[in-house]
């Protein structure tokens, strides 16, 4: 009999929901998936949403107590879990950034409260080495990383593109040096880049994202196929979050494209830059950063894009099936 494993639902364009998204692909033919509605992004207004949120899933997770199988689950919503449930769930923790908060002033208190139960889970899987030394140090002992993972045939069709042709296609000046600063967003460092270029002759600013801050830069909102090709003909992407980050997967996505890099060493980004060795940017002398880093040595992207096709669909494919064989088995 095919286990059983319920989990949020994983339609989303965040980091998050793209990694449970690749979750459910990569054990669909070994694990059946049952899903529950994820109403956090549901709502126009930002305060109180995740309250909201809680208080519609509510009904949800009470049908699930006396369901079998077992549970994946990234969501603060785990508070409702039994003790029961919990032992049947493996927790994936993204991050922990309290500039997101949106549910003041009861939202801190149910973080310090999901920090207090994960260790009642079966495990606890992060993105990358700093959040689990965060959580080792909140006491919670059951929990190993496991990256964020690409489709390195996606990948590799665009490494194989011309750049200039890359950038005819998308309108992008030939004679300037096109500077990608990640998502359009709140506390993603997007301001400081634009700060930094204003006025700069030859320095174009690049957004991609939902543009929630009014990006100054040229903007971006692509299907994939046509952000990757973006990101291709990109010819620097700086990194200056203000929040701390899982792992980051613009950045890495940059990165395995090619794109040499400057980013800030902060949470799970800075595990991203240490391991492909990027270096920091610094605001006193950014704009000259990026003109060094436009000039960096092919071998070097090709050193990084060996780093990171490391984790490609097999090597996520593998760690998550073996995770939960030992999870919903004997």
């Amino acid at each position: 009999m095919t286990p059983v494993v319920h989990s949020m639902s994983p339609q989303g364009r965040t980091g998050g929901r793209v990694y449970l998204r690749m979750i459910h692909e990569v054990t669909a033919g070994s694990i059946e998936w049952r899903t529950v509605p994820d109403y956090k992004r549901v709502y126009a207004v930002r305060r109180g949403r995740k309250v909201r949120h809680l208080a519609r899933l509510a009904p949800h997770i009470r049908e699930l107590r006396d369901r079998p199988g077992a549970f994946l689950w990234d969501d603060l919503s785990i508070l409702f879990f039994t003790p029961e449930m919990r032992a049947r769930t493996v927790f994936v923790f993204h991050h922990y950034e309290p500039l997101q908060f949106d549910s003041w002033p009861l939202e801190p208190l149910l973080w310090r409260r999901l920090f207090a139960v994960l260790s009642q889970c079966r495990a606890v899987v992060c993105v990358a080495p700093s959040w689990a030394a965060f959580l080792r140090e909140r006491g919670v002992d059951n929990v190993q990383v496991i990256y964020n993972a690409f489709n390195l045939a996606e990948i590799d069709r665009v490494r194989g593109m011309d750049p200039a042709d890359c950038k005819a296609r998308l309108g992008l000046p030939q004679n300037e040096i096109t500077v990608y600063a990640g998502k359009a967003v709140h506390w993603k460092g997007v301001e400081t880049v634009a700060r930094a270029v204003e006025g700069e002759p030859g320095l174009r600013l690049v957004t991609t994202g939902s543009n929630t801050i009014g990006s100054p830069g040229l903007h971006f909102d692509l299907p994939r196929p046509r952000y990757l090709e973006l990101l291709r003909a990109c010819d620097v992407g700086v990194f200056t979050p203000r929040m701390r980050e899982g792992w980051s997967r613009c950045a890495a996505e940059a990165l395995l494209l090619g794109m040499p890099c400057l980013i800030q060493p902060i949470a799970g980004l800075g595990d991203l830059a240490r391991l492909t060795e990027q270096p920091q940017p610094d605001p006193r002398r950014l704009t000259q950063q990026i003109r060094e880093r436009a000039d960096a040595a092919p071998d070097a992207s090709k050193a990084v894009y060996e780093t990171l096709a490391r984790f490609d669909t097999a090597y996520f494919g593998d760690a998550w099936s073996r995770l939960l064989a030992q999870v919903t088995g004997p």
